[in-house]
């Protein structure tokens, strides 16, 4: 499979997921095609995909050249069968409707090429149900890249049980090409693996909000300049082993398992939130945000490039 360097890319789907993998391709240069069953939304796409890619460009998160052969060769299809005729990788980043989504894969593989491979970007839905339709199931696998895609290496590629391991190693290939940090798991599980981490963190941020313990600005102050600042150069086991030291890591594990085993009775074991408990948090977050949001936005992007990206230009 990976004889292919630079695939051709087809994009089924031109929501924010689709949008995201298009900008990453276009401006590393690689021809894209972008389809979407609705016209209006596939030319908006294409715009919002074109000043993204620019955006990078003068960030010097893109070279020119790169940027400006991709650009060239970035298209809308005109049918199912335009976009994915000649495609060597196929992402799908339609609904999150199971049954919906089955059907177009499902009408992908009957104009594809049998050599390509077809990715879906959904943390909802495994490759295991989502080939249900397909009678070449072992090309299937999902890919799931975090938003904002352009500025989040990471992407998490899960094989189904029937998934060919050539073809994991083909996207692991391309998605290395594509500048992007590729984590494999070895099965399927509810959320993966980011959705899984963030549910049990953002569960326990909920909790200490709505708790009155501490104001939404103030956590994510204290979390964004804490423990990710230590997590996104370590990870969080590796950030334990190194504060072990020269200590035996035996001993340093208990110690801290006597601490956390203790905290973990009071973490919330909330699996829901009421309708009362959501608008709480809903007004707290606008309270703490809204007026601002706009300037945080692009904060957030900056702050992003300069953490993935350190030694871009000006």
């Amino acid at each position: 499979m990976t004889e292919v360097t630079t695939p051709r890319v087809a994009i089924i789907g031109a929501g924010a997921v689709g949008r995201g993998w298009a900008t990453v391709a276009v401006a590393q240069g690689w021809g894209v095609t972008l389809f979407d069953a609705t016209t209006a939304v596939a030319e908006d796409a294409r715009a919002e995909v074109v000043e993204r890619v620019r955006r990078l460009r003068r960030m010097g998160l893109a070279q020119d050249g790169d940027a400006k052969t991709g650009l060239g060769a970035f298209h809308t299809g005109r049918s199912l069968l335009h976009a994915v005729t000649d495609a060597d990788w196929i992402i799908d980043a339609g609904s999150d409707d199971l049954g919906q989504r089955q059907r177009s894969l499902e009408q992908v593989e009957q104009v594809d090429r049998r050599a390509a491979v077809i990715t879906s970007s959904s943390n909802r839905h495994h490759a295991s149900q989502l080939c249900a339709r397909l009678r070449r199931p072992e090309r299937l696998l999902c890919v799931n890249p975090l938003p904002p895609m352009e500025f989040m290496p990471v992407v998490e590629v899960v094989p189904g049980p029937l998934t060919d391991p050539a073809c994991v190693e083909a996207v692991r290939f391309w998605l290395r090409r594509l500048g992007r940090s590729p984590i494999v798991l070895h099965r399927e599980v509810p959320g993966n693996l980011s959705g899984r981490l963030a549910a049990a963190v953002w569960r326990e941020c909920i909790h200490l909000v709505l708790e009155g313990v501490i104001a939404v600005d103030d956590l994510d102050r204290a979390f964004s300049a804490g423990p990710a600042v230590a997590w996104s150069a370590a990870g969080p086991l590796l950030e334990q082993y190194l504060a072990a030291g020269e200590r035996d890591l035996n001993l340093h594990i208990s110690d801290l398992l006597g601490a956390y085993e203790e905290w973990w009775t009071s973490l919330s074991r909330r699996e829901r939130l009421d309708a009362d408990e959501q608008h709480r948090l809903v007004r707290a977050l606008e309270k703490a945000y809204h007026a601002r949001l706009p300037t945080l936005r692009v904060e957030r992007e900056q702050r992003l490039a300069a953490l993935v990206h350190p030694a871009r230009k000006s």
